[in-house]
């Protein structure tokens, strides 16, 4: 393994817009064909996206939250399933920023190739049986001792950017008498692992967020990250859920977009002018415009206190997640109640923005955790 420092490329911010013009030329085609956007990944790494959250230690650019959510805001104009992918990638490498757990070797190998080409690293944590470990609970894929290492069993769901990942960090115990969990570091081409698609979802359908299945496969001795006995495991701040939701203000910003179009061309012949002159329209407009400020105030202003060490934004990160995809939810549902059955058919992209901003539920943390959770502290 390689063990010098791999200058990172610094994010190129003028390249952006033709970035995400790209994206957007295929997203339709992705969604339709349910195909992974490998074109789109290339992209993104070539402009030096994918390592903007790489500590300057090691020669990254040390993006904080705030700039992090902005750069998903722009990909998700473009193509959501590509933000998501670039964001799993970038929040790992955050994680190595605030708190490195990968061995330094292995994490140097990760940047050394990060340089060369797109490296795509997801946490595969949820499983069938356990559904997210953020609930509790230890996860069935088994880590077994060997002479040389570990032989790592078992399968993992909604595995996002499956097929162009090139590591996977696996949540997994150990067989030992007293067991440890952590994340065992797994190059996608090591032997013993087999990609299900069975990814057949409404929204991002470009993510390739397939199962994985682990038949022992091997992972060298210490090829691990955050290994410890279930009672010394400290849940991870979560930083996160202020970022990840920015993915989906691009989308409400391409569903307003659409719409304003179609109610300026729009001409009905009963009327003689177009439907953006009618106020309904424009006050429908006002309104979805003024819950995606919302949304973007929350999560940007947020992130920006995270930045500064506010320890009382860290704790809201939670509940920010939860307003912004609401509002974000909302607005792009107007849109699609104002635009009637053209909204809905398939020819135009606002149905796909519509399918795409409903996945922003799913992610950690869940609303009715971050509710009941909040309840309960204030409840006593």
């Amino acid at each position: 393994m390689t063990t010098s420092v791999a200058t990172v490329p610094a994010p190129v911010p003028a390249a952006l817009p033709s970035i995400v013009a790209g994206l957007a030329a295929r997203a339709g085609e992705h969604d339709r064909a349910g195909t992974f956007p490998h074109e789109g990944v290339e992209s993104v790494h070539a402009a030096g996206l994918l390592t903007t959250t790489v500590h300057p230690r090691y020669g990254g650019p040390g993006a904080g939250v705030l700039d992090t959510a902005r750069l998903l805001a722009e990909l998700g104009r473009g193509d959501p399933s590509v933000a998501l992918v670039t964001a799993m990638t970038l929040f790992v490498h955050a994680g190595q920023a605030s708190t490195p757990s990968w061995p330094d070797d292995v994490y140097r190998e990760v940047l050394a190739e990060s340089a060369e080409r797109p490296v795509l690293i997801n946490a595969l944590r949820v499983e069938p049986e356990l559904g997210s470990p953020t609930r509790g609970g230890l996860p069935a894929t088994i880590a077994r001792r060997t002479a040389d290492g570990w032989r790592l069993t078992g399968r993992k769901i909604y595995s996002t950017g499956s097929v162009g990942l090139r590591w996977m960090v696996v949540w997994a115990r150990t067989d030992e008498p007293d067991p440890r969990v952590g994340g065992f570091l797994v190059r996608a081409d090591a032997p013993g692992i087999t990609i299900e698609p069975t990814w057949d979802h409404l929204g991002l359908r470009a993510s390739a967020s397939h199962d994985v299945i682990f038949t022992d496969v091997p992972v060298p001795s210490g090829a691990t990250a955050g290994l410890s006995t279930p009672d010394t495991q400290r849940p991870p701040v979560l930083t996160f859920p202020l970022a990840l939701p920015a993915l989906y203000l691009g989308v409400a910003r391409n569903a307003l977009d659409w719409l304003t179009g179609f109610l300026r061309e729009r001409v009905p012949s009963g009327l003689g002018k177009p439907l953006s002159t009618l106020p309904r329209f424009q006050t429908g407009a006002g309104e979805i415009a003024a819950r995606i400020t919302g949304a973007q105030e929350i999560l940007f202003g947020l992130a920006a206190r995270v930045d500064d060490g506010d320890a009382d934004a860290i704790a809201h990160a939670g509940v920010a997640k939860v307003l912004a995809t609401r509002l974000l939810i909302e607005a792009v549902e107007q849109a699609v109640a104002l635009a009637g059955n053209p909204g809905l058919t398939h020819g135009n992209p606002l149905q796909r923005h519509y399918r795409d901003v409903l996945c922003s539920r799913v992610h950690t943390p869940q609303d009715d955790a971050v509710l009941t959770g909040l309840g309960r502290s204030i409840l006593g």
